[in-house]
């Protein structure tokens, strides 16, 4: 996880986490929007990892936890969330559906406002294309936050992008 020395943003700074929902992982970014000069900043990003042979309700439990922790470090002023759209795996989109409900409430106590994106809506922000495949969109976080590596995770490297998206 990429840490930053400064944990408040500043009156001109404006502070987003991007939220990439899942239930083994839940990818996270938090970017400042800089007002004046409209630079785009990484503070942090990193995954929330629960252990698939614990119960669900526990790993449900861990995220809320995880994440509250997260938004009192870091005081982001607004969210992205990504929108599930679809599913091949029924199984699979009942679980990540739970987790974005937890996501969403855990925003919703700390009083945060946010907006939920498609995968698409994402592709189409950063790159202009709605088809973009998932190097694309970490080139582009890449250049865009100026960074010297790809962020890894993956799952990181989508909050970074949803947050992005907040401009």
């Amino acid at each position: 996880m990429m840490m930053s020395q400064m944990s408040q943003p500043t009156p001109k700074i404006y502070r987003v986490i991007g939220i990439d929902p899942g239930t083994a992982r839940v990818g996270w970014g938090i970017v400042d929007f800089d007002k004046d000069s409209n630079k785009k900043t990484a503070i942090a990003y990193g995954c929330i990892e629960t252990d698939k042979k614990t119960d669900a309700a526990k790993r449900l439990a861990e995220i809320h936890k995880e994440l509250n922790e997260i938004l009192e470090e870091f005081l982001p002023q607004f969210a992205s969330v990504e929108k599930l759209f679809f599913a091949r795996n029924q199984t699979t989109a009942m679980s990540v559906s739970e987790a974005r409900g937890v996501i969403i409430l855990t925003l919703n106590e700390k009083n945060i406002d946010y907006k939920e994106y498609t995968p698409k809506q994402v592709k189409m922000t950063l790159t202009g294309f709605g088809h973009a495949d998932k190097k694309q969109i970490q080139y582009m976080v890449q250049q865009i936050l100026e960074l010297n590596i790809i962020p890894k995770p993956d799952d990181a490297a989508d909050g970074l992008a949803l947050a992005l998206c907040a401009e």
